[in-house]
Order: C-alpha cells, then sequence, then structure tokens
C-alpha cells in the first residue's frame, strides 16, 4: 500500500507538525507533499529522511518570507499534486491540504484541525484585528474569503473520512460542510511532562499575546485580587494591552516565553494554569494536567473535551464568559475544592492525548475506512 501525507507548509515545528511526526511513525513509507517547505535544518529531524515535494508556490517571488500572501494561489498549488499512484492519502488539513485530488480507488482520510477560520464564522474577527474593515484591500479580501468559502466546501465532498481533533471542531466541521466527522484528539508528548515533588505557589499563564488568547482579562482579574501571585509567560503582537493591565500590580510577573525545562518546572509548582481562550483543542493545558497541575479555562472550545470539571475525579474548574469577573469567580470556585484536586489525577487524565492512543486511534480510523472501500479486498 503506497501512502501519501499532504501537509499545509513547513515553516516551523509547531502543532501540525506534531500530527504530521506521528503519521509519519503509523506510515513510515509515506511520501510528502506540501505547500511550501521552509522548515529549518535544526527542526527536520522528525522527517527523517522523508521525500517532501512541494508546489509551485515554493519558486515565487519572496515565498520564503511571504508565502502566505499567496494564499489566493494555494488552492490551485494543492490541486496541482499527482496523487494517481498512491492507495492512501492523510491529509493534515486547517487551509488547503484537504484539496488534493483523489480518485474512486484511492482512500483519503482528513485530520481536520479546524475548518478556516478566518473564512468562516471568524472572518468578522480576522479582519478586525487585521485592520481590514474598510477599504479597497478589505474589499478585495472579502471577494478573496467569499471564493475560499465556496472552494473549502466542495473540496470537503471529495474526502472519504472526516477527522476532528476535539467534538468542538467536530460541530464546526458539520455546521460547515455538512458533514459528520470521528473526533480524535491531537497527539501531546505527556512523557516530557511529569509529576513535580516541590510545593505548589502562585498561578500560571504560558501563552502567546495573540487578541483571542485574552491573556489580558486574565491579568486584569489577578490586579483585582493582590492576594494571589500570578506569573505570565509570553510574548505577542498584544503584548502592550497585557503590559498595560499589569501596570502597578506587584503581585504580576511577565516574562518571556520559556524552554521547556523551564516550563515544566513552572507547570510543576504552579497551585493552577489559567486559560481564557477558545481553542480548537488546547494543548497547552494537557502539558499542565500531565504535570499533575489543576486548570482553570474558559468553557468553549477543545476545553470541554479536556478539563473534567462536572465529575469525579475533576481535575480544574472552567468559567462561562471572558470577563475578568468570570475569572475572580472562578478562582473562588478553585479554592474551595483545591484541596481535593489530585495531582494524580490530573495526570491520569492527561494520558488519553498521548501520542500512542493517538497512533493507535488513527490507524483504526484509516484500517475502517479501508475496510469500508468498495476497493477493500485489493489494499490486502
Amino acid at each position: 500500500m503506497r501512502v501519501a501525507i499532504v501537509h499545509e507548509w513547513l515553516e516551523h515545528y509547531a502543532g501540525s507538525e506534531r500530527v504530521l511526526a506521528q503519521l509519519l511513525e503509523c506510515y513510515p513509507e509515506a511520501d510528502i507533499f506540501t505547500v511550501v517547505d521552509f522548515l529549518p535544518a535544526e527542526e527536520r529531524g522528525f522527517l527523517d529522511g522523508h521525500k517532501v515535494t512541494t508546489s509551485f508556490i515554493q519558486k515565487l517571488p519572496l515565498a520564503r518570507a511571504r508565502f502566505r500572501n499567496y494564499l489566493q494561489l494555494m488552492p490551485l498549488a494543492i490541486e496541482q499534486f499527482d496523487l494517481a499512484g498512491y492507495d492512501l492519502v492523510l491529509s493534515s488539513n486547517h487551509a488547503v491540504a484537504k484539496g488534493v485530488i483523489t480518485g474512486p480507488d484511492q482512500v483519503h482520510v482528513s485530520y481536520v484541525h479546524s475548518p478556516m477560520r478566518y473564512a468562516w464564522d471568524l472572518q468578522a474577527q480576522y479582519l478586525r484585528e487585521s485592520g481590514l474593515e474598510r477599504g479597497a484591500k478589505s474589499l478585495y479580501v472579502r471577494w478573496l474569503l467569499h471564493r475560499l468559502r465556496r472552494w473549502d466546501v466542495i473540496s470537503a465532498n471529495n474526502v472519504d473520512v472526516l477527522v476532528a481533533n476535539s467534538h468542538y471542531v467536530a460541530r464546526r466541521i458539520r455546521k460547515t460542510y455538512r458533514r459528520d466527522a470521528i473526533v480524535v484528539a491531537p497527539p501531546v508528548a505527556v512523557q516530557n511532562f511529569v509529576l513535580g515533588q516541590e510545593p505548589r505557589n502562585g498561578f500560571l499563564v504560558a501563552s502567546r499575546f495573540t487578541p483571542y488568547k485574552r491573556i489580558e482579562l486574565i491579568v486584569e482579574a489577578f490586579r483585582r485580587m493582590p492576594q494571589h501571585q500570578l506569573t505570565v509567560l509570553g510574548a505577542g503582537t498584544n503584548q502592550p494591552l497585557v503590559e498595560k493591565a499589569a501596570q502597578n500590580a506587584p503581585n504580576i510577573t511577565l516574562r518571556p516565553p520559556a524552554p521547556q525545562h523551564e516550563l515544566v518546572k513552572r507547570m510543576q509548582g504552579a497551585r493552577a494554569m489559567l486559560f481564557a481562550a477558545e481553542e480548537d483543542f488546547g494543548i497547552t493545558t494537557v502539558e499542565a494536567q500531565a504535570c499533575g497541575t489543576p486548570v482553570i479555562a474558559f468553557n468553549r472550545g477543545g476545553t470541554q473535551d479536556i478539563i473534567v470539571a462536572g465529575a469525579e475525579p475533576q481535575t480544574g474548574i472552567l468559567f462561562d464568559a471572558q470577563t475578568p469577573e468570570a475569572i475572580i469567580d472562578a478562582l473562588g470556585r478553585f479554592e474551595a475544592v483545591e484541596p481535593r484536586l489530585s495531582p494524580a489525577a490530573c495526570r491520569e487524565n492527561a494520558l488519553r492525548f498521548s501520542e500512542e492512543r493517538f497512533r493507535q486511534a488513527m490507524r483504526q480510523v484509516v484500517d475502517e475506512a479501508i475496510a469500508q472501500h468498495p476497493r477493500a479486498p485489493s489494499f490486502a
């Protein structure tokens, strides 16, 4: 059985690359296809010498620095890959990867991190945060996103099996494509995040400072609670807003992003980690739980799949509004149940999202897709 894995683009080793790495563990003989490949040499180890085929966008002017500016060409680029010689096609999709063209004798399974958020329900937020609410450029971007939405739905019809990384994304897939999706949580390297033995003091945030993360809300809540210590690890475009919220608050410490060994140590020593974003999944919350750390999180998105808040053994607290007041209330509820939140239970909860379980689940999905395919006997 010949296998092709279609990846969006290779730029840095991040969340979707973790999925690619585990798919390569499942199918070590697979070939890789991607829009562009500008992955630095020091981050390529997980590819283990696999052949990588790129699209024509790889050679366009300024592609290395600004390949995202060629978004309007990416549907065309992804459709040009010749996959006719492959029996199984796996795509890892958050933009265009699922749009590869396959034939009736091929099985195409697409792991969907999310439908294109900026083209669908978050279009207004994307335009606002990008300063594109008015003007000629705004009209062009709106027209482009309109065309992308049409192509996105059409390309979904060519996929045999859609896999979502959370029940939240499965609902978005149902709304967007009118298709059901199987839920397989993304792989988390829980073996790298372990229980600590040090006493726990203070609270922790570890995140990029982007608008939707809403870090400033957490900082504002702690500014109103000077009795609680908060350490914030991160950087990003929203940093001025976060710094403004932390002014004149000696109980709040802002630090740059930490290397993994320091991040693990801080997670092990925190009473709880706070998370205010509406995420498709939320890998950081699983990493905190693997360190035995409870999580106080916004009750929307993939977090609902991760944090056990309405049953025992409880592993965290969920709050229903992205406001400082809701976070303050959640801190009060956390203190009331803190003695019952066992580090061992938090870690056991995190093990549900291990890399091994991801591989097992994806193999099962693929095996079932092949078994149900009309050409199934010749795959053996």
